[in-house]
């Protein structure tokens, strides 16, 4: 495994419609592994390679994270600013954030101190209209750097914690991980199928690029390369948890905007069982990924699944996934891949 590429990719700056730094990163580890790379008007990277038929496959990972934009700047400098994704507001309090302005600056999450909080205010539900972002600058400085529409990304480092890798943007950088290995793994490789490997952007809010991706495609094949949920704490009943660390990619039979196609599903399971790669099963009744585009925005449909990563505490900075999880992912898609036209 490689933790340093992890390490870079977890950390890189990217929030939805400003992947230019993660999409760079993508493009020296990958480039002399594929024919051609292309990026389209939206932002998303397409690495070409080509295959004995002229069916097409695409596999996509989104590259973008979760993170903000600056909608406000007060009179003392602090600044007021949106989501780019979902969030659960408990989880900004108390962290470090960084400002990509003219030059990249720390910031820290501000709120009304509990000690000076009513009874009322302190039962109150937070959210994140209550939030600030502190720069520790007066108005005059900060608008030298900033500005309103200037994106913010969470700082945190990424470690390795255990069997486990911790860090922000695991979601979806570890799947940005495991598809840069297979395209490694498959260099010189012949493939059945013209095959595209697609890093897309703006997933977050609204699996925006793999739209305009699979609409300039067309592929006949196509899988999804997300996280999916770990339920497997404390407090969780077998029936929740989704998945579990350290049992295997997920192979993702429905959620909340999918169907997966059932052959496809059964070819999955199939091959992770003639390669002795451990799986589970995945149903997620809330949540989706770009596997719901990838399998309607194309003219009669493509055959569509998803090879999802089980992932602990998401959406917040110290998402974990387990290292075997990961490398089981890796052998899993690398085998689909080789074996596409077999379905």
């Amino acid at each position: 495994m490689n933790f340093k590429l992890i390490k870079k990719l977890s950390e890189v700056a990217g929030p939805s419609g400003f992947e230019d730094r993660t999409r760079d990163l993508i493009t020296k580890e990958i480039s002399s592994y594929v024919d051609k790379i292309s990026v389209d008007n939206m932002g998303n990277l397409i690495a070409f390679r080509k295959g004995q038929s002229e069916k097409k496959m695409m596999i996509a990972a989104h590259m973008d994270e979760i993170g903000f934009f600056v909608t406000h700047i007060d009179d003392n400098g602090f600044l007021k600013f949106t989501t780019l994704g979902g969030f659960d507001p408990k989880t900004l309090t108390a962290q470090r954030v960084i400002v990509h302005g003219k030059k990249d600056i720390i910031g820290v999450m501000g709120a009304k101190p509990i000690h000076v909080m009513t009874a009322e205010e302190r039962d109150k539900k937070i959210t994140v209209k209550d939030f600030f972002i502190d720069l520790g600058m007066e108005k005059t400085e900060v608008e030298k750097i900033v500005e309103i529409g200037t994106p913010i990304s969470r700082e945190r480092e990424c470690i390795e914690m255990g069997d486990c890798i911790n860090g922000k943007s695991l979601d979806n950088r570890i799947s940005v991980y495991i598809l840069i290995e297979v395209i490694k793994k498959l260099h010189e490789k012949e493939l059945p199928f013209d095959t595209y490997f697609t890093f897309t952007v703006q997933e977050e809010v609204g699996l925006r690029g793999a739209q305009v991706a699979a609409l300039n495609i067309q592929p006949d094949v196509a899988v999804a390369l997300d996280t999916t949920i770990a339920y497997d704490v404390p407090g969780s009943t077998p029936q929740e948890q989704i998945t579990k660390l350290g049992a295997g990619p997920g192979i993702k039979i429905m959620d909340s905007s999918v169907i997966c196609n059932t052959k496809f599903v059964s070819f999955m399971k199939y091959i992770a069982d003639k390669y002795n790669v451990p799986f589970q099963s995945e149903i997620m009744q809330g949540g989706g990924t770009d596997t719901s585009v990838l399998q309607k925005m194309v003219a009669g449909g493509a055959i569509a699944g998803a090879v999802s990563i089980p992932t602990r505490h998401l959406h917040q900075v110290i998402e974990s996934v387990h290292k075997k999880d990961v490398d089981n992912s890796i052998e899993l898609l690398y085998h689909i891949t080789k074996s596409i036209n077999r379905l």
